[in-house]
């Protein structure tokens, strides 16, 4: 198991304004903390769009899955013009047209809905992270 050391770094969407970017974080948190400590660490978005060179030798290094509440896909963009183009790309928007009874709105607390659709979301990064690692099964 010399493959241990192996990460995947999970960049989130840093959107305030939007629920969307709260439930990247949220989701992002899940899979750092829960589904896949060992195998994900995570590395501030804002930092590494100001120029943190840590940051982005770090996302030169480690595969990399961006998170991104909406459209605009700021992380994977960011990701993109810093350290090279993601392994994956996760868009919240994306996941709740397949769930049109979801209607997010609160930016802190999430609801009960909303915290399912982060656990959805969660789901989805901890899948591509198995992907990405050259996982096979679920990992359970």
């Amino acid at each position: 198991m010399g493959m241990a050391t192996r990460k995947v770094g999970i960049i989130s969407c840093s959107g305030e304004e939007v629920s969307e970017g709260t439930i990247s974080r949220v989701a992002t948190r899940l899979v750092l903390e829960k589904l896949r400590a060992e195998e994900t660490v995570t590395i501030c978005l804002p930092l590494f769009l100001a120029g943190g060179e840590d940051e982005r030798a770090f996302a030169r290094v480690f595969p990399t899955i961006t998170v991104d509440g909406c459209d605009k896909r700021c992380a994977e963009i960011g990701t993109r013009k810093y350290s090279g183009k993601p392994e994956a790309t996760i868009v919240v928007t994306d996941i709740l047209k397949k769930h049109p009874n979801i209607n997010p709105k609160s930016r802190d607390e999430l609801s009960a809905e909303e915290m399912a659709l982060a656990e959805t979301v969660a789901a989805e990064i901890a899948r591509k992270v198995d992907e990405v690692l050259g996982k096979e099964g679920s990992g359970r």
